[in-house]
């Protein structure tokens, strides 16, 4: 699966970004899709992710509430909606794509992605 993701830019506090992720490959429809983050010093962090069917999700507590992720199988394509953002979300963003998803006790675990794209940046001014 070939990643590519777009979207980013810049944004006042409080204000609102939708990310893209276009992706090529056979297994996309069969693939829980996530994104991921990574902030200047920081180790890379997950976000959002979404089931091969988009019927479930999950996100980290950080963004719960603030952030939608959705896809649409037909498009090959994955969203990650953001709103209400603050500086703190500021990063680079990345899709991801995990064709063989793991479970442990019910629980996705959504460090086990496979295939990663370039990344957007998303800066959030104060």
């Amino acid at each position: 699966v070939l990643l590519q993701a777009y979207g980013g830019g810049l944004v006042q506090a409080g204000g609102s970004l939708r990310l893209s992720c276009a992706a090529s490959g056979r297994s996309f429809s069969t693939s829980h899709m996530g994104w991921f983050r990574q902030a200047p010093g920081k180790e890379r962090e997950f976000v959002a992710a979404i089931s091969w069917s988009g019927g479930i999700t999950h996100y980290a507590d950080s963004v719960k509430g603030r952030f939608t992720i959705s896809r649409d199988n037909a498009k090959n394509t994955v969203h990650l909606q953001m709103n209400s953002l603050k500086p703190e979300d500021t990063a680079v963003y990345y899709c991801a794509a995990d064709p063989t998803p793991t479970y442990y006790s019910g629980n996705y675990y959504p460090y086990g992605m496979d295939y990663w794209g370039k990344g957007t940046q998303v800066t959030v001014s104060s």
